[in-house]
């Protein structure tokens, strides 16, 4: 499955403890992330300073469903039981 433009829940529903730049600390579930643009587009992809978290997602449908809402929703519940 590829990522869908203007989801990006996976940048703004799970936590992330490692560091991303202008957010040392991570950032917290429900939080989006400061390196999204307007477009919902992530301004470290392809870049080495790119948390290997985020690198190592893997759009699945099992994850993302058919919607944004979908996704945000079991990113949610993913980060509910972990």
């Amino acid at each position: 499955m590829k990522c869908r433009l203007d989801c990006a829940a996976c940048c703004i529903a799970p936590s992330i403890s490692s560091f991303i730049p202008g957010m040392p600390r991570g950032k917290k579930a429900g939080e989006r992330c400061v390196q999204l643009d307007e477009n919902d587009l992530c301004l470290l992809f392809g870049k080495t300073d790119r948390p290997k978290v985020c690198g190592a997602f893997q759009a699945e449908f099992d994850i993302c469903g058919d919607t944004r809402e979908q996704a945000m929703d079991n990113i949610i519940y993913l980060e509910s039981v972990t």
